[in-house]
């Protein structure tokens, strides 16, 4: 009974040892034939299989493909790695600290950048999150803080250009945001202007790197008008939560959008006394899972083997969902989000504008609340960050002090003793009382605005201030008073002494004519009697 047993086992071995080795001749001579043929693998691996029930190894997916980013992420990067990547470069050939100002406007273009993209993957948030605004605030302050920090310095004209334009990156909270980058860069040609008279004619570096950066902004407003002429828009029908979108930005991690994986091998060719191949998949069977990128290129090339069959997995684009035939999707509809489309939301609920035209403050959710500061640094008094106090700010000066007045509003400052000069800027009610003066006044951007002079001061520059009573003494009646882009502008001047006449009241003029006469323009205030 045993030996029965014996020989039976040894006949099974020895058959299973001549088919392995017909199944081996056969793979070696397809593979001898077609080295690069699939059909060889699968003989192969059919051979592993010991009975019909076996299956044989899922081909693995192939690695998904990022889909490119929108248009109007490419348009805008082509702004950055152009126009500002342009103006960096010059930068360098100045120095520092322009330099060190222009990496910051970097930062904060490619900041801009950020939101921009998240505002394309999300749904817009009820309230802004700090997160999404912390590095273009960051940037700016940084941007506004080489200014202050370099008065002395000889590029400070193109430091202040440079400041008074960052202010116009908050576009998008506004209804009208080309119309907004163009009044707001108004401040930088205030101080890029007197950068191209100092030079014109004697250094070209300096000229090109202030119409470098006028480039910029001209290039702002064309990208505005193409993608977002009334605000900026949120994928409010298909997006994420900010949050998430915040995440998929910064990690740059796929948005799910992969192409079909490629086809599986064809199977092996039946030969004589070979097995048959394997059946074919169910239709119904589920879809392999998407698989993580890897970047590998094989399967992107087999996609393009594929010929015009790539396309069988894309669906018709209904006329209904047509930008291009559709005005109403373009003036703000929702569009679906689709890896072959560009996105579009509608327009957000336009903020209130301020109530002075001439003053474009940075927006609100982009400015960080800072505590009140009056701080002698030097020679420097620093006087910033009082909002609506009712006590007099009062600041005893020397000869040599400089004061520097920014974004105080609905305040009093007192100078006390002779002053070197004041700068006020980015301050809106606010009234000074002040001695005497070595040099001058000067105040940016600042609306009702009052000035009383006890002493004497020699001048006094306004550029952007809508209202403002400057009042006089009997020795400061010889002031002289520089006013651009200005309205309402009313010099009091004290009655004759000896006389119980009233303070008298004299408006600047506003209105200019200008007519060309002999090849030449020649202005004249227009005056309305009655």
């Amino acid at each position: 009974m045993t030996s029965h047993h014996m020989n039976s086992f040894t006949t099974l071995i020895k058959r299973l040892e001549a088919a392995t080795s017909r199944l081996e001749d056969m793979a070696a001579s397809l593979e001898a034939s077609n080295p690069d043929s699939p059909a060889a693998d699968g003989i192969a691996a059919s051979a592993v299989s010991a009975s019909p029930k076996a299956t044989s190894s899922p081909v693995p997916p192939a690695p998904s493909v990022v889909e490119p980013p929108p248009r109007q992420i490419e348009d805008f990067d082509a702004l950055i790695n152009k126009e500002v990547t342009n103006f960096v470069e010059l930068s360098k050939r100045l120095g520092e600290p322009a330099v060190e100002q222009s990496k910051a406007i970097l930062r904060a273009f490619e900041a801009e950048r950020t939101y921009l993209y998240i505002a394309l993957k999300a749904k817009k948030p009820d309230q802004q999150s700090p997160d999404l605004l912390g590095d273009l605030r960051k940037a700016s302050d940084e941007i506004n803080n080489i200014r202050e920090a370099n008065r002395p310095s000889p590029l400070f004209n193109h430091l202040s250009a440079v400041a008074e334009g960052v202010v116009s990156l908050g576009w998008f909270f506004e209804p009208r945001p080309a119309e907004f980058v163009r009044e707001s860069i108004a401040g930088a040609q205030f101080y890029g202007d007197r950068v191209l008279r100092e030079y014109k004619g004697k250094d070209d570096l300096h000229v090109a790197f202030i119409q470098s950066y006028y480039q910029i902004f001209k290039s702002l407003v064309t990208y505005i008008k193409e993608h977002y002429p009334n605000g900026l828009t949120w994928n409010n029908r298909d997006g994420v939560d900010v949050t998430e979108a915040l995440k998929q930005v910064q990690s740059g991690s796929p948005t799910g959008s992969t192409l079909p994986p490629p086809p599986p091998p064809p199977p092996p060719t039946a030969g004589a006394g070979g097995p048959p191949p394997p059946p074919p998949p169910p239709a119904g069977g589920a879809a392999p899972p998407k698989a993580v990128s890897t970047g590998d290129m094989s399967s992107v090339f087999e996609q393009l083997n594929k010929g015009s069959a790539i396309t069988s997995g894309l669906r018709k684009v209904d006329k209904s969902e047509m930008t291009h035939k559709n005005p109403s999707l373009r003036a703000g509809s929702l569009v679906p989000d689709r890896s072959d489309s560009r996105t579009g939301a509608t327009s957000p609920t336009a903020r209130g504008k301020s109530p002075v035209p001439s003053k474009k403050p940075k927006p609100e959710s982009m400015r960080s609340k800072k505590p009140s500061r009056k701080q002698l640094d030097g020679n420097k008094w620093y006087i910033e960050h009082y909002d609506s106090i009712t006590d007099i700010i009062e600041v005893p000066a020397q000869l040599s002090h400089s004061i520097l007045i920014s974004h105080c509003n609905k305040a009093i400052v007192k100078i006390n003793g002779k002053a070197n000069a004041i700068s006020i800027d980015n301050c809106t009610g606010l009234s000074v009382i002040v001695d005497s003066l070595v040099s001058s006044v000067d105040v940016i951007k600042s609306p009702t605005f009052a000035l009383q002079i006890d002493g004497v001061v020699p001048t006094i520059l306004l550029d952007q201030v809508d209202g403002a009573s400057l009042y006089l003494s009997q020795a400061s009646l010889n002031t002289e008073i520089f006013s651009s882009k200005c309205s309402n502008v009313n010099i009091v001047v004290p009655p004759k002494e000896g006389t119980d006449d009233d303070s008298k009241e004299l408006p600047i003029p506003g209105q200019i004519r200008t007519v060309v006469r002999n090849g030449a323009a020649i202005s004249e205030i227009v005056e309305h009697a009655g």
